[in-house]
């Protein structure tokens, strides 16, 4: 059997990031990756906040193929019949370092890959791990393509769903509520007519959510990324409600509806699709976490369970990326002992302890239960649409005071809701 200090199984951002950081400290490392090449199958709404992982690879980012730094965010609240968006622009955004981008996966991922070839990583594509090798409890190689290959260390990074973790026991079929799936489409447009439509300038880039009755009424929400010259859009909509809410529903209609709607339409009309990718998404937080370490094992990015949904923002590539960095790490320190136990290679449990990654899963360990309430996804919409609506008619007799308008959409019943509504949000 063929052996190797480390094989990580995934061409993603933590599989890629751990090849770097191995092969720059001299370690032996190969990436085993299903698809054609690193970012073929790899799929992301489309933003990296850049401020937490510039110290985990502090020479790449220079260079790095960003597309634009965000400089506007939107939130949106949709109903049938209308629509509320907030927009903040901050100058601060449109000042170097810029603290996030929006980012293409299959050109980020690829030039990251030649960077860890660079340092010396090796990158096997085309190649499905079909199972993991195990010798007395320890995991010690992989089965790719009809081969076994021997490893010191393998660490999965083989996206949400671990084949991986799940044949070394790390984890289990995970339960509904805690994924979602996501849809996205890349629309190109000129560069001058996707700023003017923006109103943007240079490479600033904007960023937009949606929520409300496009999931009808299902957990999730949609989302709008511009790139140089594209548009990166798409939909995330919980998997339980998929299953349970009735009636039911296609989520590829769900998008194709969203792409009417009158603040979408306009947006991307006279581009031209040139990507469409399906994703399944993490959305268990704390809760949905898998463990991370083994005899022989690690396990880092998607495949841990690192994304986190906090509402305004949805992260997941920099926890992908420290992550991986900090498996690397882990597995040169086990070097250094010549232990590969789990009890060695508990540091990288440590590491994640102390760094942002499990400190901002702790800090928003309430987010996914706050997000279950329906109540974000329909009524809040509505009654937002409906107040605004009447605050700004003026009909044929005498207008109303506007706390009169506000009281006539708001029940004695709704404000206790509201309320409530509020103390839970007030714990994330």
């Amino acid at each position: 059997m063929e052996k190797f200090d480390v094989i990580i199984v995934g061409a993603g951002l933590a599989g890629l990031s751990a090849a770097y950081t191995m092969a720059q400290a001299g370690v032996e490392a190969v990436v085993v990756e299903r698809g054609d090449y690193p970012g073929a199958k790899n799929v992301t709404g489309g933003r990296l906040y850049v401020n937490p992982v510039r110290q985990y690879l502090p020479d790449i980012w220079d260079d790095a193929p960003l597309e634009r730094h965000v400089t506007s965010e939107l939130v949106t609240m949709m109903s049938p019949e209308n629509s509320t968006t907030i927009r903040f622009r901050s100058e601060k955004f449109n000042q170097p370092p810029y603290h996030s981008y929006t980012v293409l996966r299959a050109t980020f991922d690829r030039w990251l890959a030649s960077k860890a070839e660079e340092e010396g990583a090796m990158l096997v594509a085309k190649n499905r791990v079909d199972d993991i090798i195990m010798e007395n409890g320890r995991v010690i190689g992989v089965v790719a393509g009809g081969e076994e290959l021997g490893a010191d260390v393998v660490i999965a990074c083989d996206g949400v769903l671990s084949l991986v973790a799940e044949k070394a026991g790390l984890r289990s079929p995970g339960a509904p509520q805690h994924y979602a799936v996501g849809l996205k489409e890349v629309i190109e447009l000129p560069r001058e007519t996707l700023e003017d439509r923006f109103g943007l300038t240079g490479d600033e880039g904007a960023a937009q959510l949606f929520m409300g009755s496009l999931t009808q009424g299902r957990f999730g929400g949609g989302f709008l990324y511009t790139n140089k010259a594209s548009i990166s859009l798409g939909m995330v909509v919980g998997i339980k409600d998929l299953m349970e809410k009735t009636p039911p529903v296609e989520v590829t209609c769900l998008l194709e509806e969203f792409k009417k709607r009158p603040e979408i339409a306009p947006l991307i009309k006279g581009g031209e699709q040139v990507e469409y990718s399906a994703h399944v998404i993490p959305e268990g937080g704390m809760a949905g976490l898998t463990a991370l370490v083994s005899d022989g094992l690690l396990v880092a990015g998607d495949a841990a369970g690192f994304s986190l949904n906090m509402g305004v923002t949805v992260r997941g590539m920099e926890f992908a990326i420290a992550s991986g960095v900090m498996a690397a790490r882990a597995v040169q320190q086990a070097r250094e002992r010549n232990d590969f136990s789990a009890a060695s290679l508990a540091c990288y449990q440590q590491m994640l302890e102390q760094s942002f990654v499990m400190q901002d899963f702790k800090t928003f360990r309430h987010a996914p239960h706050f997000l279950e309430n329906p109540r974000l996804f329909g009524f809040y919409p509505q009654f937002a649409g409906e107040v605004l609506e009447d605050l700004f008619t003026i009909g044929e007799g005498p207008k109303a005071k506007l706390s009169d308008t506000v009281r006539k959409h708001l029940s004695i019943g709704e404000a206790w809701r509201m309320a409530k509504d509020l103390w839970g949000g007030l714990k994330i």
